[in-house]
């Protein structure tokens, strides 16, 4: 079985976390890793430890996410690797959501992941490679209480990437779906000392895309679920 091989990577919605942890992973893999995000001055320090690039990009707006891929494959070469990382809420009681800030959470949820994989896939298709991932939550598959922005945007992104697995797969272009279902470590959010390992560990998670990523053609992954041993399936 043949594991696949990748040269350049491109994260969008990076920042720290899944994104810093992923970074991390593919640069000791000896992989190019592009970053973009809104605004790129928090990226600096993860930059400096891994050579990576930061790209500024508001992934909602089509035209900058066409000169992104652009910038990217000009300086750093086309990405065969493309992670959709971005997300935003909006969050309270259903009846006193402000429609324009729902619009804007299921934009930068799902619309964004579309205009991001669509620039990928035009640049995959002439080589028939290429491993497009998109980061989804425990909203993608079980809606809750004051979050149905955030989940409205889970789940056109879930179903984004199965209508792009079943199209892109025979072309060559690995798409998978990640259900990050728990709470993520973080410096500022640890687990209590008598639940040890309740949390995802943001290095674990990037783990799990790796993996994906070195599957052969003749066993792809398309979703994948997350969560430690607290949750409830």
């Amino acid at each position: 079985m043949e594991t696949p091989t990748y040269k350049n990577a491109l994260i969008v919605g990076a920042g720290e976390g899944i994104s810093a942890s992923l970074t991390r992973l593919l640069a000791r893999e000896g992989i190019r890793v592009a970053l973009a995000a809104r605004q790129i001055e928090k990226l600096g320090a993860l930059c400096a430890e891994t050579g990576a690039r930061a790209f500024a990009c508001n992934a909602t707006d089509a035209g900058e996410v066409e000169r992104l891929f652009g910038l990217v494959e000009r300086e750093m070469g086309v990405p065969d690797i493309v992670v959709y990382n971005a997300s935003a809420r909006a969050r309270g009681n259903f009846v006193d959501l402000v429609p324009a800030e729902v619009a804007q959470a299921i934009a930068v949820s799902a619309f964004g992941g579309f205009l991001v994989a669509q620039q990928a896939v035009k640049r995959m298709l002439p080589n028939k490679h290429g491993a497009i991932l998109f980061t989804g939550a425990s909203a993608s598959v079980k809606g809750y209480p004051q979050s149905a922005p955030f989940a409205m945007g889970k789940f056109a992104l879930r179903g984004l990437a199965q209508s792009m697995a079943r199209e892109l797969s025979p072309q060559g272009i690995h798409v998978a779906h990640f259900v990050i279902d728990g709470g993520i470590r973080s410096s500022v959010r640890v687990e209590p000392a008598d639940r040890p390992d309740s949390m995802l560990d943001p290095d674990g998670i990037a783990q799990g895309y790796w993996n994906v990523l070195q599957q052969p053609r003749n066993a792809w992954t398309w979703e994948l679920e997350l969560r430690p041993w607290v949750e409830k399936f």
